[in-house]
């Protein structure tokens, strides 16, 4: 059975970010869908429901007079048994007005700010009266957003369940990953690197993993160093944050940044949370 979503409301109002939150729960998503494609995509949906079991389609004021064919697809729709809601996202005109006037876009009806408002309110009304669902995000935080989108996906994963992590290691020596959101520097610890037996080997060797364990400064370092990332995770997941980065780095990304990137991954495993892994710089030249 396929379950579609048709999103539409004021530009401003979320919409975009509402695709994309519904896309990282797994729906398949298309933004501004041509409503002279639409009974095509039903067909290829219809032919595929596996991979097309969610879907969500944004159909707003971008799609003109063919906007008033809507009651044209959903009669479709019935027909052909597809369960579908309708999510009309809206703010007040004076959000509207303060968020174009940060980001600076310009209107997609080609108008002033407060002309091109005026007009999409009337071209959507139509669609405003047939939705299922109105959510007004003047005064929403995108974590909010989520928590609401989450309620009419359906979704009752725990939310730290979509918040992916990707911790790297890497060598300084190197220079600092250009997407980390988190970057932590281990280098206070005694480097492995200047010991008898240890210089070629890698922080997931038992060897070095044996040395640094041992280190007074280590036991004292990553029980803390856990604890605060996960106080960061919870707020980013509050705050409706998807992907994240932490980058732990020592002096040539070999060694120290290694083994405490792979025992911080199985510390965020145990946890319940997504994470993935990257040895950025471990097989560089020694």
């Amino acid at each position: 059975m396929i379950k579609l979503y048709i999103i539409s409301g004021m530009s401003g109002a979320g919409k975009s970010q509402a695709l994309k939150i519904f896309e990282n729960f797994g729906f398949v998503c298309v933004d501004n869908m041509p409503v002279q494609m639409f009974f095509d995509f039903v067909s290829i949906c219809l032919k595929n429901q596996d991979k097309y079991k969610n879907v969500a389609i944004s159909v707003d004021s971008r799609a003109g007079e063919s906007l008033s064919h809507l009651g044209d697809m959903l009669v479709v729709l019935k027909s052909k048994k597809i369960n579908y809601k309708i999510i009309f996202f809206n703010a007040s005109d004076s959000v509207l007005l303060r968020r174009y006037s940060e980001t600076r876009c310009r209107h997609p009806l080609g108008k002033t700010v407060s002309e091109g408002i005026n007009l999409e309110r009337k071209i959507v009304n139509d669609v405003f009266c047939t939705a299922d669902e109105v959510v007004d995000t003047s005064n929403l935080t995108i974590g909010e957003l989520r928590k609401t989108i989450s309620v009419f996906a359906g979704v009752h994963q725990l939310e730290k369940q979509f918040l992916n992590i990707s911790v790297v290691s890497f060598g300084y020596k190197y220079g600092l990953p250009s997407d980390a959101d988190i970057v932590y520097d281990v280098r206070f610890l005694p480097n492995p690197n200047y010991v008898h037996g240890l210089k070629f080997k890698t922080g997931k060797d038992k060897a070095v993993k044996k040395y640094i364990e041992k280190q007074k400064e280590f036991k004292l370092f990553f029980g803390r160093f856990s604890e605060l990332i996960e106080i960061n995770l919870l707020g980013y997941i509050k705050e409706g944050k998807s992907y994240l980065t932490i980058a732990i780095g020592c002096t040539g990304g070999r060694h120290r940044s290694v083994f405490i990137v792979e025992k911080f991954a199985e510390f965020l495993k145990s946890k319940k949370y997504k994470v993935k892994l990257n040895h950025r710089d471990i097989l560089r030249s020694r």
